[in-house]
């Protein structure tokens, strides 16, 4: 059995490879070999390899020197086990290399379990947990495609309004959202639309995701990164960043000035834009880390408690994906490089989303 991973180079994105090995032929006691049936493919895992250095994502699926593999979401089934609690057969959603197999070191818990590879044990707990679709509580069989590319960019921003609401906005009336178009920035606007208080909601996008931004229905006003200087300015306003583009993050910050309450740095799909140095006025712009928030989370609420409520927030959101995403579903080497490299230089349609599978 053959093993397929997608290699990227850390120092040139553009840049791509497809390696073949044997698929976990010298398994050690506790481990798993998994085959990632399918997994999604969005604008979010090209962040990951924005910041694979300085958050460390490469780490998690140990690369060639030089490279690294991209990490996605996905399902994977047990095809082989050492693990006398795992047979297999059994189905898990988890944090994977875009590959076709991977090996892990189970440590089961109820929820599924944990990659206890000894490279993972300094890595952020949240990516190291593998679900058993049996007892997930926010799985859904018929809608396992929405679940891949959706799921973890909505916990992304089920934790980040999770975070504003406890700080209660940081008292803002306005709740300003960039690459507006992006499935991120889309699942907190939905859910700040349900919050008490709900904040006046603005998209910012490009030109050429105007229509379909505004076509989402979610936000209150919609414009340009062109724009923002003739944005209306009435109460503070939070800033939440997820382009990445310090021009854009400049434009904000001067326009708005002393209304402005808080700036949150979330993601970077605008990963090559200029980033020169620049004296912000208003706050500091904070990095929000998920899994920062989460860790909280637990804490307070307990891990089954996380899992219930973003379970609960998930089945509300997830109803309305398919009145606006069209999942398309490919595989294959060059399907998954072509997709990549959409999403990498921007050509990606919004309304798309991606399942893939190298299997």
């Amino acid at each position: 059995m053959q093993s397929v991973d997608l290699e990227i180079r850390r120092d040139d994105l553009r840049t791509c490879r497809f390696l073949e090995s044997p698929a976990g032929d010298s398994r050690q006691p506790g481990q798993v070999l998994l085959r990632i049936e399918k997994f999604g493919l969005t604008a979010n895992n090209i962040t990951y390899a924005v910041f694979g250095e300085a958050m460390s994502y490469w780490d998690f699926f140990p690369a060639t020197q030089g490279w690294g593999r991209l990490p996605v979401w996905g399902f994977g089934e047990v095809a082989a086990s050492e693990n006398d609690e795992i047979k297999p057969g059994g189905r898990y959603f988890g944090y994977f290399p875009a590959s076709s197999h991977l090996v892990v070191q189970a440590d089961v818990n109820a929820a599924g379990f944990v990659d206890a590879a000894e490279h993972r044990q300094t890595l952020p707990a949240a990516y190291n947990q593998y679900a058993l679709t049996t007892s997930d509580p926010a799985y859904d069989a018929e809608h396992e495609n929405e679940q891949m590319i959706m799921r973890p960019l909505f916990f992304t921003s089920f934790l980040l309004a999770d975070f504003l609401a406890e700080g209660e906005l940081f008292g803002a009336q306005t709740a300003i959202l960039s690459s507006a178009s992006s499935k991120t920035a889309y699942g907190l606007a939905f859910l700040l639309a349900a919050g008490t208080p709900r904040p006046r909601i603005v998209g910012l996008t490009s030109a050429g995701n105007l229509d379909f931004t505004e076509s989402l229905g979610i936000y209150d006003e919609v414009a340009t990164y062109e724009q923002v200087d003739g944005l209306t300015r009435e109460g503070a306003v939070v800033y939440v960043d997820m382009a990445g583009d310090l021009s854009v993050r400049n434009a904000v910050h001067r326009h708005f000035a002393e209304d402005l309450v808080h700036s949150a740095v979330v993601g970077a799909t605008h990963w090559d834009a200029e980033r020169p140095e620049a004296d912000l006025p208003g706050p500091d712009p904070a990095f929000f880390f998920a899994p920062t928030q989460l860790q909280k989370r637990a804490k307070d609420w307990g891990p089954a408690g996380v899992q219930e409520r973003f379970g609960e927030a998930w089945k509300g959101f997830s109803e309305p994906l398919g009145g606006w995403m069209q999942v398309t579903e490919a595989s294959g080497q060059d399907a998954v490089e072509r997709v990549y490299l959409d999403l990498l230089e921007g050509r990606a349609n919004p309304r798309q989303g991606h399942v893939l599978s190298l299997g």
